[in-house]
């Protein structure tokens, strides 16, 4: 039991001065052992309308799966 107790502690304190990065890790990891739907975030939506629309408008390139594949395979013969 003392074990867990030290263990709770250091991650109390670990917890208190964690930055923004560590905190959003941490709660990863919780939700996936409390089973929770994790959500995607609206900015990754806002995100994909956007490349969406680049694409639609003939601004971004696009590429079939044969040359996507052809690219990867060439690019581990390397």
């Amino acid at each position: 039991m003392d074990g867990n107790l030290a263990i709770k502690s250091k991650i109390h304190k670990f917890v208190d001065k964690a930055d923004d990065r560590i905190l959003r890790i941490i709660e990863a990891i919780v939700d996936t052992e409390e089973g929770t739907n994790l959500s995607v975030p609206e900015s990754f939506y806002q995100e994909l309308d956007n490349d969406r629309e680049k694409h639609l408008k003939g601004e971004t390139a696009s590429y079939s799966w044969e040359e996507v594949k052809g690219r990867l395979i060439k690019s581990h013969e390397l």
